[in-house]
């Protein structure tokens, strides 16, 4: 009997040793469901990733899915998580009013929501939200146009194109107010001329932030406001669609000695718009370090699913319809010729061959 007992002890401590060995790989944590937009933009692709590194580092489980920019892929995707048995959901949304009736679901079977980066509206069961200053990247962009131009040094008039993002997502009016809160004083007294008459966020967004679309824009504004006026600015609330902007003003021209390309703002720090900065195209982006907004919102997830509170330092921002969502904002950073090597280069973010390719 004294043997028997024994080997039972000996079995059972080798169970408990190899469950608490494996603790890292097994998910024994909880299981996370990651939604994130589309593939087709990087920044996405290194979001996904990074939380995906940092949930395993703690020993959880991950479902991380993309729904290349369609509504109803996302909510598909959304809802077999849940059907998985997902314990929290992290959802970068691509429509932000699309969601409510999937999150009830998720309520339904106690799982816990984090947004990520974009609000989501409309459903009181969005525990936090996790993303950056969103005003204070417009006003990045607003302020180097300002500067770049010598605005406030009274000079002008210059002539001004404005795109916004998309009206899909909560952040780009967000970015688009930010950028007018320096912008609009000057077109109001003339020093900046939006020649197109097209100065509001309706007029200027771009669906599903879509280069192509953008393109398409730049080159109906060209036609039949600038074939004897030039450009002298663009703001631009993201990198893809500086891309296409840049594009179209080369098909017409710019981009040589004789005439030069307007100044250019961008957001998410891309490679190829990094490339294009150095180049001397894109003339400036605002950099927002993915790496951290991945280790954000995987510790919000951690904290609730602990049963804690996660922490935050806004409470006020992020009205969504239904709630104040408690958020935590990162810090955004501008990026020129002057310092990408000290923000990118320095931080790791891009290694230098990278940009040199």
């Amino acid at each position: 009997m004294k043997k028997l007992l024994s080997v039972f002890m000996l079995i059972t401590l080798l169970f408990s040793l190899a469950a608490c060995g494996s603790k890292s790989t097994s998910g024994d944590s909880g299981f996370v469901g990651i939604a994130m937009p589309t593939k087709s933009s990087e920044r996405w692709v290194s979001d996904g990733q990074n939380m995906k590194k940092e949930f395993e580092k703690l020993g959880y489980k991950v479902d991380l899915q993309y729904a290349e920019d369609v509504v109803e892929n996302q909510v598909s995707q959304i809802e077999n998580m849940i059907t998985k048995g997902v314990n929290v959901l992290v959802i970068a949304s691509i429509d932000g009013e699309a969601l409510t009736d999937v999150l009830d679901k998720a309520n339904k079977q106690e799982i816990k929501v984090i947004a990520y980066d974009r609000l989501i509206k409309n459903s009181k069961y969005v525990s936090y939200y996790a993303t950056f200053d969103n005003f204070k990247v417009g006003v990045q962009q607003g302020s180097y146009i300002e500067e770049k131009l010598g605005l406030k040094a009274g000079k002008g008039p210059f002539n001004i194109e404005l795109f916004a993002g998309s009206p899909d997502d909560n952040n780009a009016y967000f970015f688009f107010d930010g950028a007018m809160s320096v912008l609009k004083p000057y077109i109001e007294s003339g020093k900046l001329v939006v020649k197109s008459g097209q100065n509001s966020f309706d007029q200027g967004a771009t669906l599903r932030w879509d280069g192509a679309v953008a393109q398409a824009r730049m080159d109906n504004l060209l036609s039949a406001h600038y074939t004897s006026d030039k450009v002298d600015a663009v703001l631009s609330p993201y990198d893809g669609i500086s891309i296409g902007i840049i594009s179209s003003l080369k098909g017409v021209g710019y981009g040589s000695a004789a005439k030069p390309l307007p100044i250019i703002t961008g957001q998410d720090a891309e490679l190829a718009s990094i490339k294009s900065i150095i180049n001397g195209e894109q003339t400036q982006t605002v950099f927002k370090d993915t790496r951290e907004l991945a280790k954000k919102a995987v510790s919000m997830a951690d904290a609730v699913l602990k049963g804690k509170k996660a922490e935050v330092n806004d409470t006020k921002t992020y009205d969504n319809g239904k709630k104040v969502v408690p958020s935590y904002l990162l810090e955004p950073v501008s990026v020129d010729k002057t310092n990408y090597e000290s923000v990118l280069v320095d931080s790791g973010y891009y290694k230098k061959e990278e940009l040199s390719k």
